[in-house]
Parts: C-alpha cells; structure tokens; sequence
C-alpha cells in the first residue's frame, strides 16, 4: 500500500481494539488489498462476500450443493466452516443487501456468535470489515444508526493526491497483481490468538489523568451541546443541530481506542492528541443531526467536531 498511511494506522488501532471497521472510498483504492494484507500478516482465515439486493441472512450461513448422488444437499457456509480461524471478514458493499442481513451481521458483530444447524458457532478473534457503495443509490439500503454504531471506526481511503505515487501506481506493473503484492506480506507476523489478550492489556495499563479525563467529557458536552463550550457554525444553529447518538457506548470507544494509538506511540498513558487524532473516525458516523442538516452527509458533523476541539481547551 502506498499513500495510505493514516488508512494504515486507523486499521491497526482498530484491530488492536478489538472493534470492527466501516470503509468508505471509491471502486479501485485498494480497500480489500489492505484488508487481505492484514488478515495475511496476523495469520487467521480471510472471508468475503458480495452483498446484493437478492442477498438473504441464509446465504451468509448456509451452502447448497449437488451431492454425488445428484440430490441437493445444505451445509455450512465457508463462513462457518472457518469459525475458529478466521481473524478478518470483508463485507463488500453492505448497503446492497437488505435489513435481515444487516440484523444478522449485527449479532455476529456485537457477540461474535450466530446459530445454525442446532448450535452455536463462535468466532472468537472475529472482525468485521465493511465497506458501502457510495456512488450509486438504486438497489441500495441505508444502513440504520443501530449498525451504523457497531462498528468502531468509518475510515475513509481516497486516491493519493501526490502526483509520484499516482505514477507509481499507474506505471509500476507490481500493483497490477493484487495477489503477489499480499503474497510479499509475511504470513502470522503477529499471532491473531494473541489479539484479545494484547487488547485487555493495552486497556488495562494505559491510564488516563483526571486532566484528561475532564478533557474527554468537554468534549463530549460540546458535541451534544455546542453552546455550552462556545462552539458556533456558520450555517446552522449549533444548539438545535445535534438531535442524539454521542452515546456512552461511543464515548467508551473512543477512549479504547485512543488507548491503543497511545500504546502504538510507547506510552502507557493518554494525551489529548491520541483522543483528537481518532475522534472523527470513531465518533462522527455515530452522531444524528437535524434531518434538514442530514441531508449534507457526514460533512457539517465532521466540521462541528473540528468546531468544539478549537472551543475546548486541552491540558
């Protein structure tokens, strides 16, 4: 990968906390060729699939075949059969399949477990990786705030802008092989057994001052009310803008993940830029505003987030 380094270190925090990934970014700027690489690198079991309009929650637990004898036989899915290897899955264009598989996803989400065949199946070093068509609307599904706040982090992955690393890659031929490109990775360089452990350390050791801790719930305050920390926007009313979902479950997020950036710089305590420097991509696609203001997409939250760190004072 090149030109993707922020990309890079937002997957890295999020797997070391535990916690799943919507992607956004446009057809062709190596969203699975990183997530490929990644599941390579920490060893477990990659899986895929396509979501489509037609798709059912069967069709993610389930496969049909022709047995020898020619009857139609029902087994479990490759998603199943991996169950306890499997470190990364990769849920191509969610918003294609319809709410029933969305509400299964969410059970795997959220307990790493589903039910099929009379019993249940775990995933234990499970993570979900998802990325939304956002170009095309027809035969698509919004994603509902529910789902939407399973996920840890909405990491956006652009184009590279610089002019050398779009020559190199237009004319270099290694990037026209995806496959000997994650073939370079090695395999297991961390062990994905290890990761649940790793990330109840990393929570455990990494403290945060009361200095900090004020400086979180600032925060928080001036996303739900603007007003209070002396934030104002240009164009909308700051204090009617923010209509819910700063949760306490996206505030514990946050703070996880930070956590984990902080641990990846050689700390073992929180600064105010490890909280800024993931804020966005963890809490923006949580907050619900004002539907009039909704219909500007993540831009006008994105830019109250930016708004409140400029009014909040760090320690």
């Amino acid at each position: 990968m090149v030109g993707q380094q922020r990309a890079i270190r937002l997957v890295t925090i999020a797997i070391f906390s535990r916690g799943h990934v919507l992607i956004e970014g446009d057809v062709g700027v190596g969203k699975t060729t990183l997530l490929r690489a990644a599941s390579r690198a920490l060893g477990g079991d990659f899986a895929r699939v396509e979501g489509t309009v037609d798709m059912m929650p069967t069709d993610i637990l389930y496969h049909t075949d022709l047995g020898d004898d020619g009857r139609p036989r029902v087994g479990p899915s490759p998603l199943l059969r991996k169950a306890e290897s499997i470190s990364v899955f990769f849920f191509n264009e969610i918003n294609r399949a319809r709410p029933q598989v969305h509400s299964l996803l969410l059970r795997l989400m959220a307990e790493r477990n589903v039910s099929a065949f009379d019993r249940d199946y775990a995933f234990p070093f499970l993570q979900v990786f998802a990325d939304r068509n956002m170009v095309e609307r027809e035969e698509t599904f919004e994603l509902p705030a529910a789902v939407r706040d399973r996920f840890l982090m909405e990491i956006a992955i652009t184009a590279p802008k610089e002019d050398d690393i779009r020559r190199e890659l237009a004319f270099d031929p290694k990037f026209g092989d995806v496959d000997a490109l994650v073939s370079r990775v090695e395999t297991g360089v961390f062990d994905y057994h290890a990761i649940p452990a790793v990330a109840d350390l990393i929570q455990a050791e990494v403290s945060a001052s009361s200095a900090l801790q004020s400086y979180v719930l600032a925060l928080w305050n001036g996303i739900l009310r603007p007003g209070s920390v002396g934030a104002s926007l240009d164009d909308a009313d700051a204090d009617t803008l923010v209509k819910g979902g700063a949760s306490p479950r996206g505030l514990a997020f946050l703070v996880r993940a930070a956590r984990v950036r902080a641990w990846l710089e050689g700390r073992d305590y929180l600064v105010p830029d490890d909280i800024r420097e993931i804020f966005i991509e963890v809490l923006a696609h949580r907050i619900v505003v004002d539907p009039i203001h909704a219909l500007r997409g993540d831009g006008i939250v994105k830019h109250l987030c930016r708004t409140v760190f400029d009014a909040v004072p760090a320690p």
